[in-house]
């Protein structure tokens, strides 16, 4: 079965947008299996492992079920652990964000039960877990079942291992029957099936079944790092290995949107892609990448499908994947004509287990490495000069040089400084050239009229705005705004790319100087912007 886009499921606006908000395009195996029977009222089994989007899977559904006129619970949801109900509660509360009215609410033990009395009172029509604190309430009366529409065990088996059953079979026997009734599990030994059938009416199975994957032969890579140092560890191996062409992918599209920001105001040169973009947009994406025309394509697994670049140098995996499918589709997309190929997969804390599953269910081994050193990328960058001196060396005449140096040093013994001590040698000589390049590498890019690398068409020049669809941004508006300020006529604009919190606009190379200067003060839509050449470093 083929996995579902969220938009083309039957599923209310309110929650197409709340799940667009959170950048989900496509629904996992399970949840393309499992949300279609939910929403039909059958009682299912689903089985997949953690990580794979199950709190989705049932939370979806749940949302979609709720009756805000009714007072009462309407759904039940059982968790093995404190930290797995309060997580899943914080997820189905994003899915319900545009569904007025709808109340949920976590109760565990170790927070004070007063505390979730008071809760209670408010009428929530969700109530998330775990099993004691749940039998807790129903010994106060404090919480009652009448009005319960559906019943999710979720990680049932992990229930079960944690000594749980007598508890489950209490509150599900406390339960009138006319309820759905839900099992989720990594697993499916006896005792859940021994579940399913005392407590479930012809109940669905869904499973998402692991595919025997062949990995490419390329070398792969992971990297125990926490979020906030993703980016720069990216910079980093990319400077380090000198990585020309690479593609970033990541689970959602509000990430991409992020990450492409952050590598474009590093200087890199960098496109996002996405499923909010129009095919138009997507089309000139790909075809500036496939020209070499950017260095770094950011996107998610929707939107990369079908990608066919032959140069692709490197892989990063900026977020685990949430199926070993997409982890050796992603990977796929480097070393590819008999080329070599690097993967690189950014993981920590719980990701580090969905690592594993990856490396079981691919039967391939993905090492770990340690992030490229500051020193390790300067040696990268003193290299390359080297190999620009080597071809000089072996290649060109340099007779008109040489009269240069000798002159230098003849000039630089008779100026009378009493710094100067004697001859340099053509050691200390090169070593001066060295520093000098590294240092103008470095700052080339704070050059006022420095327009190289933004990503545009020949001869335009491509622009950052801090505002986008957030900010009410229309393409006329930037329009209107530049065009006003300057003598740039509109209809040499180019495109106009407007995403959720910033834009883009290209416009002649030879406006964008004056387009600069003229927009330091410029207010679109009463609100002061920045405008800067795209990927110029901060």
């Amino acid at each position: 079965m083929e996995n579902l886009l969220f938009e083309n499921m039957d599923l209310s606006k309110e929650v197409k947008m709340a799940l667009a908000d959170i950048g989900f395009e496509e629904a996992t195996p399970i949840q393309s299996m499992a949300i279609p029977e939910l929403l039909l009222g059958k009682d299912v089994i689903g089985q997949a492992q953690t990580g794979t989007g199950k709190t989705c899977a049932f939370g979806i559904p749940a949302i979609e079920k709720i009756d805000t006129k009714v007072d009462g619970i309407q759904v039940l949801v059982l968790c093995p652990t404190r930290e797995l109900a309060i997580q899943s509660s914080e997820e189905i509360k994003n899915v319900a964000k545009y569904k007025k009215g709808i109340k949920i609410l976590p109760i565990y033990g170790g927070q004070q039960i007063e505390r979730q009395i008071r809760g209670l009172r408010a009428n929530p029509q969700i109530i998330i877990g775990t099993p004691g604190r749940v039998m807790d309430h129903m010994r106060r009366n404090t919480l009652k079942f009448g009005t319960l529409k559906m019943l999710i065990l979720d990680e049932a088996d992990e229930m079960l291992n944690m000594g749980f059953r007598e508890d489950i079979d209490t509150i599900l026997q406390s339960i009138h029957e006319e309820k759905q009734t839900i099992l989720f599990s990594a697993t499916m030994p006896r005792e859940i099936l021994d579940l399913a059938k005392k407590y479930q009416k012809n109940s669905t199975i869904v499973k998402a079944a692991h595919k025997e994957l062949t990995v490419p032969s390329i070398d792969q890579y992971y990297l125990e790092i926490r979020e906030n140092q993703k980016t720069d560890v990216l910079s980093r191996i990319i400077d380090a290995n000198n990585i020309s062409l690479s593609m970033v992918f990541c689970n959602t599209k509000r990430k991409v949107d992020e990450v492409s920001m952050n590598l474009q105001s590093m200087g890199y040169s960098v496109e996002a892609l996405h499923g909010d973009m129009k095919q138009a947009q997507r089309d000139k994406v790909m075809s500036s990448f496939r020209k070499g025309n950017v260095d770094i394509l950011v996107a998610t697994d929707v939107a990369a499908r079908g990608i066919d670049v032959d140069d692709v140098e490197a892989v990063f995996n900026y977020d685990v994947p949430s199926d070993e499918e997409y982890y050796v589709h992603r990977i796929g997309r480097t070393g590819r004509a008999g080329r070599s190929g690097k993967s690189y997969t950014f993981a920590y804390g719980r990701d580090l287990y969905k690592l594993k599953d990856i490396q079981r269910y691919t039967k391939t081994k993905i090492k770990l490495i340690k992030p490229p050193s500051l020193a390790d990328v300067e040696e990268t960058k003193i290299n390359n000069i080297f190999d620009g001196i080597k071809t000089s060396l072996q290649s060109e005449d340099l007779t008109k040089y040489i009269k240069y140096i000798e002159k230098f040093i003849e000039d630089y013994s008779n100026d009378g400084s009493e710094d100067n001590e004697g001859f340099p040698t053509s050691i200390d000589i090169a070593a001066a050239f060295l520093k000098a390049t590294l240092e103008r590498n470095a700052s080339k890019s704070d050059e006022p009229d420095e327009f190289v690398g933004t990503g545009a068409e020949h001869g335009m020049v491509r622009l950052f705005i801090n505002m986008g669809k957030k900010d009410r941004l229309l393409p006329k508006n930037i329009l209107e705004g530049i065009c006003r300020a300057t003598d740039l006529p509109g209809n040499l604009v180019g495109t106009i790319d407007i995403y959720d919190k910033f834009s883009f606009i290209e416009i002649p190379k030879e406006y964008a100087k004056e387009v600069l200067q003229a927009v330091q003060n410029i207010r679109i839509n009463g609100r002061r912007v920045n405008i800067e050449p795209a990927n110029k470093k901060s």
